[in-house]
């Protein structure tokens, strides 16, 4: 199986920036994982909240393949403990899925025709941070799940 994370606009902070290729270089251990940022919408400004949404879809959308199963880090999905989120993983290693894509949306969330595609939506928590700073607390997430799966000292109960 390959992981995939899909996240809307760059990240501005060269600290985190350098963290999350951290983790992903980790993560490169343990499977094909690729990173891909979606450019956030030109002139968003003269759009309102919905457009973009919509615009952002398309991009998000145009990304996948049939094959694909997309789940959505979003807000409202369902919560994880890590040791969970480590299961969740393997069951779709398990499963023979080709290839799972998370997507971090922007700043307004996913369009209606992004939500109808997904399969399923995932919480990091109640609480609200900054998209930059899930693409890190993803990543992370994702390399904790693997050195539970090993049995690897990195995640301590």
């Amino acid at each position: 199986m390959n992981i995939k994370l899909i996240a809307i606009g760059k990240t501005d902070s060269k600290a985190l920036q350098n963290l999350i290729d951290d983790y992903e270089k980790r993560l490169r251990h343990y499977i094909k994982f690729d990173f891909e940022i979606i450019q956030d919408i030109k002139k968003a400004k003269n759009l309102s909240e919905a457009e973009i949404k919509e615009k952002e879809g398309d991009l998000i959308l145009a990304k996948l393949k049939p094959s694909d199963e997309l789940v959505l880090m979003d807000e409202n999905g369902k919560q994880f403990t890590s040791i969970g989120f480590s299961e969740y993983l393997q069951k779709k290693m398990n499963s023979g899925l080709k290839q799972i894509v998370f997507v971090i949306g922007g700043a307004y969330g996913f369009s209606d025709a992004v939500y109808g595609t997904a399969r399923e939506t995932i919480s990091l928590s109640k609480m609200t941070f900054s998209h930059q700073m899930v693409r890190l607390f993803t990543v992370e997430q994702i390399y904790r799940a693997f050195t539970i799966l090993r049995n690897e000292p990195y995640h301590h109960q």
